[in-house]
């Protein structure tokens, strides 16, 4: 049974992964208007994935006797100035969860929930990869320069590693 903190924790945690679903939706549809399709597809993915992550955690929830909640949808950003816009802040995003995945194990632990802090592992490695991820991401677009050649093949890359997520979902 979860303890009503490790509980309220577990729900706001939740809507952070709703919100950031919605945000890597909001950034995939203004990639592919503005002709990044590859980035597109690697966006539309990852929100994908988000939203397994929400669910993950709200079928933890309610499998431990809790009551998962669904949260409001906050309305993401629409417009963005340019693709290396796009990845910065989805690297400071994915900074903030990580902060807020810790908080949540630090809740966990506070309120004795080891069944609750090792379920969230997963999650805090899951951290390391999605920063790791994004910071690569963007060494790669600093390194262009603005040539827009070179914005296409790093776009093709994205599309690349799109297919290559998705193959491997596949052979799961």
């Amino acid at each position: 049974m979860l303890k009503e903190k490790v509980e309220k924790a577990l729900n706001k945690q939740i809507e952070l992964e709703l919100f950031s679903s919605q945000l890597y939706l909001s950034m995939a549809s203004w990639a592919e208007k503005n002709g990044y399709n590859g980035s597109a597809d690697f966006l539309y993915i990852h929100s994908d994935e988000e939203r397994e992550h929400m669910l993950k955690l709200f079928r933890f929830v309610n499998d431990r006797g809790g009551h998962a909640i669904v949260p409001e949808v906050k309305q993401p950003k629409l417009e963005y100035d340019s693709i290396n816009a796009v990845f910065e802040e989805i690297l400071e995003h994915e900074k903030m969860i990580t902060s807020e995945i810790n908080n949540l194990v630090g809740v966990c632990y506070e309120e004795k929930d080891f069944t609750t802090v090792n379920f969230l592992q997963w999650y805090v490695e899951e951290q390391v990869e999605e920063e790791s991820l994004f910071s690569n991401i963007l060494d790669k677009l600093n390194l262009l320069g603005g040539d827009k050649a070179r914005f296409y093949m790093f776009d093709n890359e994205m599309g690349n590693l799109s297919a290559t997520s998705t193959d491997s979902e596949d052979a799961e």
